[in-house]
């Protein structure tokens, strides 16, 4: 308690001197002869000052001793400064010359600023502090949050030292537990993070703001509060990578990440450069810092507005070059930009094919560490058997085994891929023979079945196919299920599934006397019946076909 009133007194006293200082000021400042537009700025500033340092405007104490008597020394010192100056500036003609005295009556301005914005931030945390204490319970999370203001509040005033003390205690508190980051994203700590990155000039305090903003966009539900600081953000994140450390580049390429799945960020990055440092990363950097970067790459790829970014940067041969001799996370990353790099523009397919990409692919896929990370491969055998000529290289190059070997995988993304990639690959009847003796029939008959509407038509889209080779046709009528399942598909409230592939899948087969038979026993006709109002292709064809086998059954029964 002694030491408690000792500090009290103490500050108390400082507190009196200033008040000294601050009325001696107000008095000297109407006699200056010099920049007396800047000091009656200067003077608006002192008498803001005096009020916040009044009785009825008192400076907070309880809940931060420690930086209102740093921000009292740091007020005293600039006061005898000002107060000194202020006598200089009495002359005309001051002796340092007039260009060094403005300097300093600009740096004096512009450190009364701080003052002010220091003591409005103190006194704004010790309301929150009281309003706290007023309802305050012993729970966890209102100690996260009386810890999350306090560091704050130091993150915004006082030292460098102080502040990088506060960003080692915030990161101890962010990296402690999930709930911790949702509750100090509540209390507002993401804008002062970002001043904090974009005025701080200490590369270590830099860093650990840039560790601390990555890991609160690793947690999705905050990843929103972060998009909502715009370009500044951006542009900070951008000049870590182009001159941090390496520890903070990595930080920055999780933030970008997280803030690049949108067209307007994606578009600032490109437009800032943010394509050529993230390429010199993949070519450079750590291993890890390569896999993170090749990571932000592919975000950015699914854009066509930047895709001219990446031509220009010649991306494809640095991001192939990461395929041969990067991690594994760094080679799925890299995939999965030339993925999204090559979608749609054959030209670039081809020149990914000449310059061994596939090969690329082929040694990620059959060295891949699980059959998760194998999606970005079979999307981008997806992506490339669109072109004729590079469907018929992966082919001979093995890709129907390897596509047909994950079928029937537990990873929904992967089969999906792998379906839709068969349509492209069965472009003759030699494929398609292969596909139907490699057994791929049955599994895709079983995915008729599957929950996810999408791949139920991709399965019904490569059957469609595979079916226009006549002995597929044969292994298809042996499946059980097959051709009930094809007609439950039919059935308008089935929706989001293009059902002239179901047609064209049902008219391959209406010729086999049996296939008729089952497909009116299912329950055909009246759902084509529909498609023929709908004029769908094929559907009248079909619908007429199985109404004809209906009235031959009659005869024939007679």
């Amino acid at each position: 308690m002694k030491e408690e009133a000792a500090a009290a007194n103490e500050q108390q006293q400082k507190l009196t001197n200033i008040h000294i200082l601050l009325h001696s000021l107000l008095n000297s400042t109407p006699h200056v002869q010099i920049f007396k537009g800047k000091w009656s700025q200067i003077t608006t500033k002192l008498t803001t000052l005096q009020t916040r340092l009044s009785s009825d405007h008192h400076l907070p104490t309880a809940a931060h001793n420690h930086l209102s008597s740093d921000l009292l020394h740091s007020l005293s010192a600039t006061c005898s400064a000002a107060a000194s100056l202020a006598v200089v500036c009495y002359s005309p003609n001051p002796p340092a010359g007039k260009l060094k005295t403005q300097n300093d009556v600009d740096s004096i301005s512009a450190k009364l600023d701080c003052h002010i914005n220091d003591l409005d931030v103190l006194k704004k945390s010790d309301d929150f502090a009281q309003n706290a204490a007023v309802s305050v319970s012993s729970s966890l999370r209102e100690s996260v949050r009386a810890e999350t203001r306090e560091l704050m509040t130091r993150l915004q005033i006082g030292s460098t030292e102080s502040k990088n003390s506060a960003l080692d205690s915030l990161l101890g508190l962010l990296q402690e537990d999930d709930k911790n980051v949702l509750i100090a994203v509540a209390q507002g700590i993401i804008p002062i993070l970002v001043r904090l990155l974009d005025s701080s000039s200490s590369s270590e305090i830099k860093e650990k703001t840039v560790t601390a903003i990555a890991k609160i966009s690793s947690v999705d539900s905050s990843k929103h509060v972060l998009l909502a600081e715009g370009l500044v953000l951006l542009n900070n994140l951008l000049r870590v990578l182009e001159s941090g450390s390496v520890f903070a580049k990595e930080k920055s390429c999780i933030a970008l990440r997280a803030l690049s799945n949108s067209k307007e960020n994606a578009r600032a990055i490109g437009s800032r450069g943010g394509i050529s440092s993230l390429l010199e990363i993949c070519q450079q950097g750590t291993p890890n810092s390569q896999a993170l970067a090749a990571g932000v790459l592919r975000n950015l790829a699914v854009f066509e507005e930047i895709k001219e970014n990446f031509v220009e940067e010649n991306a494809v041969y640095t991001l192939l070059g990461l395929c041969n001799s990067g991690t594994a996370l760094a080679q799925e990353n890299s995939i999965g930009c030339l993925c999204n790099l090559v979608r749609g523009d054959d030209d670039l397919k081809l020149f990914f094919a000449r310059e061994g990409g596939i090969e690329c692919v082929k040694n990620f896929w059959d060295s891949s560490p699980s059959v998760q990370s194998l999606e970005v491969a079979v999307q981008m055998v997806r992506t490339l058997a669109t072109c004729p000529n590079i469907a018929e290289f992966l082919v001979a190059n093995g890709f129907l085994n390897r596509v047909v070997g994950v079928l029937n995988c537990g990873v929904l993304g992967v089969r999906i891929a792998a379906v839709k990639s068969l349509y492209d690959l069965a472009y003759n009847n030699k494929t398609r023979k292969e596909l139907g003796e490699m057994g791929c029939i049955s599994f895709l008959v079983t995915m008729l079945d599957g929950k996810a509407i999408e791949e139920k038509e991709a399965a019904v889209k490569a059957l469609s196919m595979i079916m226009n080779y006549v002995g597929n046709r044969r292994i298809f009528r042996k499946e059980e299920k097959g051709i009930v399942s094809v007609v439950q598909l039919l059935n308008p409230l089935v929706q989001n599934l293009e059902k002239k592939y179901l047609v064209s899948l049902l008219a391959s087969l209406v010729h086999s006397k049996k296939c008729r038979k089952q497909m009116v026993a299912a329950g055909a006709c009246v759902p084509l019946q529909k498609l023929v109002e709908s004029d769908v292709e094929g559907a009248k064809k079909l619908f007429d076909s199985l109404e004809r086998g209906k009235l031959w059954g009659v005869f024939g029964k007679r």
